[in-house]
């Protein structure tokens, strides 16, 4: 059964999701080796998002209820997040809105700016770490893999990515009301992480034309070179020359901070970290405007509605399709069960008519008829698991063929074949 909890920029502050977005990450690993429950876990930690994708088994009463108890636990003492203050930020999804949800998520749909292009990616980056990490599940790798498949649709029948905004790019829109031309302006970018890329396609849309990268974790040098940047090596020095500062690096603390400034000059600062690059005290001194994630936040247009409607539709038809298809996943046992016990029936009636001198005619005469009585209930069953009454199917097998459909083991691959076969 799949879980999901989730806070956001909709329901959780920023400060809260600064926190997260350094020790939830950890948290995939910690959960699925602290006990029987939880058998698979996908974290996504964003600049305005934390969830916590679960695998939880079945068989356990109130399995939910315990696991979701053990997420906040885990994720407050990795974050060092008071537990009732996560709590009471924390929305519970089960069922099949779980897929609907990241569906949603991974589309831009549920992001600060509808459409933004980042959070596919950073989906997709969550699911290889929760790899790395050994953490993830078979149903897991479906709900993301589909995920994936579900935004790259949006994206390419919807208007909603069209315009291919993002977080960076109205961070630049609000900073261009102070600046007379960007051709001009003197940018400084610290830090060759997830955005500076981003970052840089941005500048150059807009006519930015000297653009220097800083960097304290080395890389700088390589990332100037690819991206035909000037590399800077003192922070003080390229500060005081720059007109606009741009930071985006996973640096936990804060690079920036009122002791690299000389007040009095007018600068831009843009905070796109998350923790804060920037000490929020930056804003204080003289002559630097400063425009972190919540501010950039608050200035997110208005839902373009049409578009958005017509991509909400797409997720919940893709999200009803996943949720058929695991049904069929779960009635595939029943199937091959069925399958199992035909053919075993089917063998022995071969090595008969073997022994009374039939030829190879009978022998596929008795195969052919074979998948004629297998066709119409494997098609049944997938239509009865659709209709969510499998679990019938899979107890009138059991019952009338005195089989145990549960005791099947079969990889994913296998089930499915076994069940399209038949």
């Amino acid at each position: 059964m799949l879980l999901c909890l989730t806070a956001s920029h909709r329901n959780a502050s920023f400060d809260l999701l600064e926190k997260l977005s350094v020790g939830a990450p950890k948290a995939a690993a910690s959960l699925v080796e602290s006990g029987d429950i939880v058998s698979g876990a996908v974290v996504l930690a964003t600049c305005n998002r934390f969830e916590a994708y679960l695998d939880i088994d079945e068989p356990l009463t109130g399995a939910e209820a315990v696991a979701a108890e053990r997420v906040l636990e885990v994720v407050s003492e990795l974050s060092e997040v008071d537990r009732d203050e996560l709590s009471s930020s924390v929305r519970v999804v089960t069922g099949h809105e779980v897929a609907e949800h990241l569906f949603a998520v991974s589309s831009g749909l549920e992001s600060v700016i509808l459409g933004e292009d980042e959070i596919s990616g950073q989906v997709r980056r969550a699911l290889e770490s929760a790899r790395a990490a050994g953490t993830t599940s078979s149903d897991l790798e479906r709900l993301f893999q589909t995920a994936s498949r579900t935004s790259r649709g949006v994206k390419t029948r919807t208007s909603v990515g069209g315009a291919g905004r993002s977080l960076v790019r109205l961070g630049l829109e609000l900073a261009s009301s102070r600046i007379a031309d960007w051709a001009d302006a003197r940018v400084l970018l610290i830090g060759t992480g997830q955005y500076a890329g981003t970052t840089v396609a941005a500048l150059r849309d807009r006519g930015a034309a000297e653009v220097a990268v800083y960097s304290g974790s080395g890389r700088a040098a390589a990332f100037a070179l690819r991206h035909g940047l000037l590399h800077e090596t003192d922070l003080r020095d390229a500060l005081a020359a720059a007109d606009v500062v741009i930071t985006c690096t996973a640096s936990e603390l804060p690079v920036v901070t009122p002791l690299e400034l000389v007040p009095g000059r007018r600068r831009i600062v843009i905070d796109l970290g998350l923790p804060r690059n920037v000490d929020p005290a930056v804003a204080q001194v003289d002559g630097i405007e400063l425009l972190d994630l919540e501010i950039i936040g608050l200035h997110a247009p208005l839902e373009e509605l049409s578009a958005a409607a017509d991509a909400r539709a797409m997720v919940t038809e893709a999200a009803s399709e996943f949720a058929a298809s695991a049904a069929e996943q779960r009635v595939a046992p029943a199937i091959v069960a069925m399958r199992s016990h035909v053919l075993g029936l089917l063998d022995r009636e071969i090595e008969r008519a073997r022994s009374r001198g039939e030829g190879e005619q009978t022998e596929a005469a008795l195969r052919h008829l074979a998948g004629v009585i297998l066709h119409e209930p494997s098609v049944r069953a997938r239509e009865l698991a659709r209709a969510g009454r499998g679990e019938e199917f899979s107890a009138a097998i059991e019952l009338l063929l005195d089989v145990d459909a549960s005791a099947v083991r079969q990889s994913d691959d296998v089930s499915d074949d076994a069940a399209k076969r038949a």
